[in-house]
């Protein structure tokens, strides 16, 4: 097979195609516009899911090196009410069946699976032409240019590679996250940190909540969820870190300290990430010699889920491939057939899930909502 393959990002989806399709002796080259492999903190801890996630990662050959990244006990989680006391309690049993992993730790595991010159670091992709044919030139904010046999876009949500599919784009859910870090929290936080506990933290009511997961090292990574229109986050954004944790903690009055200091003690300033989404179950056109993964292709609200579709896309978008050798178009016609239904079916379950954190019968919906994971588990 001597297409030129041309994956656009290096996130967790990009990199599992790449590792699969190597692990078939498969070449392929990723362009990513960060400098280096460590130019950023790749963000918190991620539950990788054993019917997708992981049926990815033993895919690439790499499910030994994902077992030796998992936190002890991070399966855990805890829904406790504004006063702190705990309404409901699940502990890591152990299973594996989603355990947690940092993202930063997991990325490395995949890039460190690839020959050398896979990543081709400090390339950010400024245009894409078609060519015919299938074949489509890429124009890199360096004066750089590629041409590729077959396109993938692993590029996110604000994909470059989209626009050759489809005209949709992201739109605002109504919904905004604050992330800040707490770091040596049992000796410096001991309340927030005991209220953590040893692995996922719920404190919700209607339109707003503080959702928190231990890290490793002593590290508590937070967010605060707000459900906010978009003009008071544009407003917010124009503040200052301390006119932020003023209106952020405003929305928490009469909470305990012990939650309230996962944003107000914050060792890290407040990060406003506004939650987009691609429209739940949108299709393109088969169009020859280019396709997507991950947020590129079907970006919901956080639910659990993302990291795992993404390298899940990746896996099955390699086995594609493989399996059907030289015709391209009928890898990628037979990769959407299964990825369209998969990722509208996760973007409904995404909403529901959004539904039992925030909706107006929060707290009580979301211990529903366990209660409901846990039976069908048992």
């Amino acid at each position: 097979m001597s297409r030129n393959i041309v994956i656009v990002g290096a996130g967790l989806g990009g990199l599992a195609l790449a590792r699969v399709l190597h692990v078939h002796g498969i070449a392929s080259t990723v362009y990513e516009a960060e400098p280096s492999r460590h130019a950023r903190s790749q963000g918190g801890m991620l539950d990788i899911h054993e019917h997708n996630g992981q049926r990815a990662l033993r895919a690439a050959g790499l499910f030994d090196a994902f077992s030796a990244i998992i936190h002890p006990g991070g399966q855990a989680s805890r829904v406790l009410d504004r006063s702190g006391a705990v309404l409901l309690e699940e502990a890591d049993d152990g299973s594996g069946g989603r355990p947690e992993v940092p993202r930063g730790e997991l990325r490395r595991v995949l890039l460190d699976s690839l020959p050398d010159g896979t990543v081709r670091w400090g390339r950010k992709l400024a245009s894409v032409e078609s060519l015919g044919n299938g074949r489509h030139r890429l124009q890199f904010s360096q004066g750089e240019t590629v041409d590729a046999d077959l396109l993938v876009g692993a590029d996110g949500a604000w994909s470059k590679v989209r626009p050759l599919l489809t005209p949709a784009t992201p739109d605002y859910s109504g919904m905004l996250y604050v992330e800040i870090y707490l770091f040596d929290a049992d000796a410096q936080h001991p309340l927030a940190a005991a209220a953590v506990g040893s692995g996922a933290l719920f404190a919700v009511e209607p339109g707003k909540g503080i959702l928190a997961h231990r890290e490793p090292n002593g590290a508590l990574h937070a967010y605060v969820a707000l459900r906010k229109p978009l003009e008071w986050v544009e407003q917010l954004k124009a503040c200052d870190t301390a006119a932020i944790i003023r209106a952020v903690a405003g929305q928490f009055e009469g909470w305990t300290p012990a939650l309230t200091a996962l944003f107000t003690a914050a060792q890290t300033p407040p990060v406003l990430r506004p939650i987009y989404a691609l429209p739940a179950g949108q299709r393109w056109p088969r169009t020859r010699g280019v396709t997507l993964l991950g947020d590129a292709a079907h970006l919901t609200i956080p639910a659990g889920e993302g990291a795992n579709l993404a390298l899940f896309d990746g896996a099955e978008l390699a086995a594609a491939l493989v399996a059907h050798g030289d015709d391209t178009g009928a890898a990628l016609a037979a990769y959407e057939q299964a990825m369209f239904p998969r990722s509208e079916a996760e973007a409904i379950a995404a909403e529901e899930v959004t539904e039992a954190l925030l909706g107006k019968d929060s707290p009580r919906s979301l211990i529903d909502f366990f209660a409901g994971v846990m039976s069908r588990t048992s």
